[in-house]
């Protein structure tokens, strides 16, 4: 699956992300929540977290 910077995807835990940066090593910086009363960013997430891209 191709994930690209700015796609919004679905993570495997149910949460919808938009990505923010993607390394080559597969590793992604996400922004989740919908306002930003609760945006958190993770840095922590690989593409092997994605469940699918839902918009490009």
């Amino acid at each position: 699956m191709e994930v690209k910077e700015f796609d919004t995807v679905i993570l495997k835990d149910g949460r919808q992300a938009s990505v923010m940066e993607v390394f080559p090593n597969g590793s992604l910086i996400l922004d989740v929540g919908s306002s930003p009363d609760d945006w958190e960013t993770l840095y922590d997430k690989t593409l092997d977290d994605v469940s699918k891209v839902v918009k490009i």
